[in-house]
């Protein structure tokens, strides 16, 4: 086994390191949430933290790590007779992005179960996490089915693996840690949730700490084991304090003053729920026990909330995360009681038992961000001004107010990465026909089974009720989802669009689209023309976040290279579909349709015709395409429709977009029937 980093020659990040040492001292905090640009040392830190786990007593050969003590009744090693048990390590558990159900929650025989009537089950990865620490690097890009389940498990502290009837249950009580990096995605709410703390990480810009960190890190390479060896003395102190930590806890009295000041900050920052408050609650017991004292003051409730609430009051993907501590500290003063003494006939341990009996980790639209600078972008550009065509470059305007979208969706049955979007075959789903299996099987459709089975059973020598089933009977169930897709928008932003605020309108639409693709778990893609041609304004990425920050800044102005824009965008979706080929892409064009060029000739048909062309070159390669039409006014020219047309894509207007416009349509359809 490789000689891991120590934990206490990690240089800086104090958060993180606090973080993670009030999960090991309090399991029931509820895990940590490490979010930070790529090369950080997230994935150190936690390694490192595993070293200072307190070792386990299980009972002996058990594969669900049983406590000796008190060993699961339902156990599928068990029953379990009395006896010391051995002593190991605590686990550190890899969840990798790319790992299967069956890895996850383990694979349970249903050929064996059927014919035999045997339940043969081999344990996953939450099995192995149990009473130990389960790792999931890059969380966010963690498939939706296998987040589901780690949420099951993490709650309930016990994984349930239902296959045709026949169950296995083991208990799953672990400490959930998570690294992400927000570039590439953000969490869904409900996984975000669940994450006791939060930490954002980046690297220092302070010379000498950097410098520090290269010299340990160069030192830790060369000899690990020296390396590890120069700092046993600090790891022994430090897992000594854990110790007595944890022997602490019990006897921290959390009062009701501190219990008032949770609750209000919770209230004040309007998160979802109460579980900010409990975990706000076991954290700051977590911070008293581990400065050694026994009772919770207002400096832990302040430092407890900084950790366990940043994550939960966001409403949207676009809302930046972390507290206004200005605002924090102003809630902290108005709720400070009489004294901050704990009530003696008040609530211990603020929640948190002891670690042997502890249980493990257990959106409205965004609002248009004003500010004074677009304030005077709006007088510059009122209702009433029009930008001329070819008008040079202006300063970027505000995105309008954000609404729900309709559904887009790419037509046809898919079989890409599960999601939210087009219709797709997936693992999990509404079942629609079977097959027979490929490989191993994964789901059983057991009326296509039973039909492929009757017809043999006299040859089979049945004779009495029942039935016999061999292997060529077993039919594999094909189900019905959803997939996540590619969604790449394509935005003209020239002169034109830029007249009689436009592209404020434009830019509000765009952003509803990216809000609606975080929510169906779509990647997406920013393509901008205007001027004398296109550019990748952001390269396909699962950051709508980005998505969002680049198209707030991008401005306006010069003439429209449509055919540049359409020729940019089948390079990028060609590059993407050699990437990721099972991802269908879905293009959004946001335009009024014009085509001009800069130099002789400016307007004409030699553009029209070069736009023209490059759509129908879209449109040979199969691309799915949807032509929002941005013309507004009384007199209108219908090019959208014919790029539509020439894409053989679906044309909607701006209005068309929103999804009560839709419903409202549909009504009136109704009535007029």
């Amino acid at each position: 086994m490789s000689t891991p980093y120590p934990f206490t020659a990690i240089v800086g990040m104090d958060d993180l390191r606090l973080a993670l040492l009030l999960n090991a001292v309090c399991p029931a905090v509820g895990g940590v949430l490490v979010r930070g640009e790529k090369g950080t040392a997230k994935s150190t830190a936690v390694r490192a933290l595993a070293a200072l786990m307190p070792e386990l007593r299980i009972v002996s050969g058990c594969r669900f790590s049983c406590d000796p003590v008190t060993p699961d009744p339902a156990c599928p090693d068990g029953p379990h007779e009395p006896e010391p048990g051995e002593v190991r390590p605590a686990r550190m558990v890899e969840l990798p992005v790319g790992a299967s159900e069956d890895r996850l929650v383990g694979a349970l025989d249903i050929e064996r179960a059927l014919s035999e009537g045997k339940k043969a089950f081999e344990p996953g990865l939450l099995a192995a996490a149990h009473r130990g620490l389960l790792y999931v690097d890059e969380v966010n890009l963690l498939h939706d089915h296998l987040v589901d389940l780690l949420l099951d498990a993490a709650a309930m502290g016990a994984s349930y693996v239902e296959r045709e009837g026949v169950s296995v249950r083991h208990a799953a009580r672990f400490l959930l840690v998570g690294t992400m990096n927000p570039e590439e995605g953000e969490l869904r709410p409900q996984l975000l949730d669940r994450f006791g703390l939060t930490v954002e990480v980046a690297a220092s810009r302070e010379p000498d700490e950097r410098v520090e960190v290269v010299r340990r890190r160069l030192a830790y390479d060369e000899d690990p084991a020296g390396f590890a060896a120069r700092w046993r003395g600090e790891e022994a102190a430090l897992r000594q304090r854990i110790a007595a930590a944890r022997a602490l806890l019990p006897q921290v009295r959390l009062g009701d003053g501190a219990l008032r000041q949770i609750a209000a900050v919770c209230a004040a920052f309007e998160v979802d729920g109460m579980r900010a408050d409990i975990v706000t609650a076991r954290t700051a017991t977590a911070l008293a026990a581990w400065a050694g004292r026994d009772q919770v003051l207002a400096e832990d409730v302040r430092k407890a909330a900084l950790l366990a609430l940043p994550h939960r009051r966001r409403r949207n993907p676009f809302d930046a995360p972390g507290l206004d501590e200005e605002k924090l500290d102003e809630t902290l003063e108005q709720s400070r009681g009489e004294d901050e003494n704990p009530d003696p006939e008040g609530p211990g341990g603020g929640g948190c038992r002891p670690p042997q009996d502890a249980e493990g980790g257990g959106p409205q639209a965004p609002a248009p961000r004003d500010s004074p600078e677009n304030e005077r972008t709006n007088e510059r550009t009122d209702e009433g001004s029009s930008a001329p065509q070819g008008a040079g470059e202006q300063s970027a305007v505000p995105a309008g107010t954000p609404f729900q979208a309709r559904l887009l969706d790419v037509p046809g049955l898919g079989e890409g990465i599960a999601g939210r979007r087009s219709r797709a075959r997936t693992a999990h789903g509404r079942t629609t026909s079977a097959r027979r299996p490929q490989g191993a099987l994964t789901a059983l459709h057991l009326a296509a089974t039973v039909q492929a089975a009757a017809p043999h059973q006299r040859a089979r020598g049945r004779s009495e009720p029942g039935l016999i089933v061999r292997r060529d009977d077993l039919r594999q169930a094909v189900r019905e989802g959803r997939e996540g897709n590619l969604v790449l928008f394509v935005v003209d932003a020239s002169g034109s669009m830029a007249a009689r605020q436009r592209m404020s309108a434009v830019k509000g639409a765009v952003l509803s689209l990216l809000l609606d693709a975080y929510q169906r778990r779509d990647k997406v893609g920013l393509v901008t023309f205007r001027g004398t041609g296109a550019e990748v304004t952001l390269p396909p990425t699962s950051s709508v976040e980005a998505g969002a920050g680049r198209l707030e800044k991008l401005p306006t102005g010069g003439r429209t290279p449509l055919a540049a824009g359409l020729l940019k965008a089948r390079e990028v979706l060609r590059i993407e579909r050699l990437r990721d080929p099972s991802r269908r892409p879905l293009l959004v064009v946001v335009t009024d349709g014009r085509a001009t060029e800069t130099g002789a000739v400016a307007r004409g048909p030699e553009p029209v015709g070069l736009a023209t062309r490059a759509a129908r070159l879209l449109a040979a390669d199969g691309a799915a395409s949807v032509v929002v039409d941005c013309e507004s006014g009384p007199v209108r020219l219908g090019l959208a429709g014919t790029l539509a047309r020439d894409l053989a894509g679906t044309l909607v207007t701006l209005d068309e977009l929103r999804a009560d416009t839709v419903s409202a349509l549909v009504r009136d359809a109704r009535r007029a029937a």
